[in-house]
């Protein structure tokens, strides 16, 4: 089974895949005017001060918290690990390279979230790739936008929502605590239930409690390890950038590797860490308060840099330095051996925090994702049953093998991304429009406060 598996996998996630991929992220680039670079710092900024004088169901932060909980997961952690693991210290090259473009990506899906997003017959907004297939390319292409729902719920449910999550955190908690297995299977799935059943009003709140803390958390316990390691850095980011472009020798626990081998995995584990192009975080994006479609994409925007820049690099860079990519381990507890060669055994129980935290939230982000997805496929009678058959394959996930559930997560993921990606690149005059028209409208409302700050001067 798993050979076929992998087979399947390959296919998907094939040459043609990851050019339209990239491809995609390259052209929204270049037709954006380089913005995720330009931009950011407003972008950043935004994340703080975004007025939410627009109609939706949360405000901009707790959308991007939402956003991030399904995004900064087992994927950060776990995901980086097997990238290295397969493809050497260039697949985290890769890896940057994807979520550079991968921004400009973000961005798009954010601002044709919210101009196409609609309301359901709960009164609560509904939006996403789906959406946007069917209202901005047209009625014409709405098999399309089935296909993408369709996809969405096969993802919340067998990739990235459910059975990578649990795994990873039964394995940790196992590993670091001892904690049997069945344990903490049963504490998840009460927890989860508890959160979900109350709709995204519920995971939002905790999504904007935990994701800054959690991520505040790592970030301090893996800067600490590069700090402990500072000798190493910069062979360490040597190695990422040779690496990259020419084979990886064999070494200890790993095998070798190929250029093809890193750019494959650095780009396939960067777009199951961060989403972008895959067409998950508009589906929350719309739901946010804003009547600007841009400047909730440049909100959107900042969940890959965060996500990948920042936390997938922490990761990459302490699992080289510490030289526990090339031991004998893999997926969390190759990550568990790096914290412990810094920390000793309050490392296993750091990362076991660290973690379990990532993976939760990650599974109540993915939840609501399928659940709209689901509510466009069928309505919202539809919804209260997807919960419980979601909850019911939590309660499944701590008994699924490693290997299996990776490869099902990248087979499903890539399936999700082909139909938003043509939808993206079907829709760029109107993505490119909508930016041209908000920061005209920025540009006139600086000039309006400059102004005013002369006339008060006067």
């Amino acid at each position: 089974m798993l050979d076929i598996l992998n087979q399947i996998d390959s296919f998907v996630w094939g040459p043609p895949l990851l050019m339209l991929l990239v491809g995609t992220g390259i052209w929204l680039t270049v037709r954006l005017g380089v913005l995720q670079v330009i931009r950011l710092p407003r972008a950043l900024t935004l994340i703080f001060t975004s007025k939410n004088n627009g109609s939706g169901d949360v405000n901009s932060f707790q959308s991007l918290m939402t956003a991030l909980a399904a995004t900064v997961g087992t994927g950060n952690i776990v995901g980086v690990a097997t990238a290295l693991k397969a493809g050497g210290p260039g697949a985290l090259f890769w890896m940057w390279l994807a979520a550079f473009f991968g921004m400009a990506t973000k961005y798009a899906e954010g601002l044709l979230a919210v101009k196409y997003r609609s309301v359901d017959k709960n009164g609560n907004i509904a939006g996403g790739p789906m959406y946007y297939i069917e209202k901005g390319l047209g009625e014409k292409y709405r098999p399309l936008a089935v296909l993408f729902a369709l996809f969405g719920v096969l993802c919340a449910y067998f990739g990235i929502g459910t059975f990578a999550q649990v795994n990873s955190i039964v394995e940790i908690t196992q590993l670091a605590a001892g904690i049997p297995v069945e344990y903490t299977g049963i504490v998840l799935t009460v927890l989860v239930a508890a959160i979900t059943l109350g709709g995204l009003k519920s995971i939002a709140r905790v999504a904007g409690k935990l994701v800054p803390t959690m991520a505040l958390l790592y970030l301090i316990i893996t800067i600490g390890i590069l700090i402990f390691n500072i000798d190493a850095l910069p062979a360490a980011i040597a190695s990422v950038i040779e690496s990259a472009f020419t084979p990886t020798a064999a070494t200890g626990g790993f095998l070798g590797a190929t250029v093809m081998m890193a750019l494959r995995n650095g780009v396939a584990r960067g777009v199951f860490s961060n989403e972008s192009g895959l067409g998950s975080a508009p589906i929350v994006a719309a739901a946010a308060k804003t009547k600007w479609p841009a400047e909730q994409g440049l909100i959107s925007m900042t969940g890959t840099f965060i996500d990948t820049i920042i936390i997938c690099t922490l990761t990459g860079l302490s699992l080289i330095v510490t030289g526990a990519w090339s031991g004998e381990f893999n997926g969390a507890a190759m990550t568990q051996q790096a914290f412990v060669s810094v920390y000793g055994n309050l490392g296993s129980l750091l990362l076991m925090i660290g973690l379990s935290l990532f993976a939760f939230t990650t599974i109540l982000g993915w939840n609501y994702y399928g659940e709209r997805c689901i509510e466009y496929l069928l309505g919202v009678k539809a919804i209260l049953p997807y919960r419980l058959i979601f909850i019911g394959l939590i309660a499944c996930g701590p008994f699924l093998k490693l290997e299996a559930i990776w490869v099902l997560a990248d087979i499903v993921n890539g399936l999700m991304a082909i139909p938003n990606l043509i939808a993206l690149l079907g829709l760029t005059g109107v993505i490119v429009a909508e930016t041209k028209r908000y920061f005209d409208y920025v540009k006139q409302e600086e000039a309006e406060a400059a102004l005013e700050g002369e006339t008060v001067k006067m």
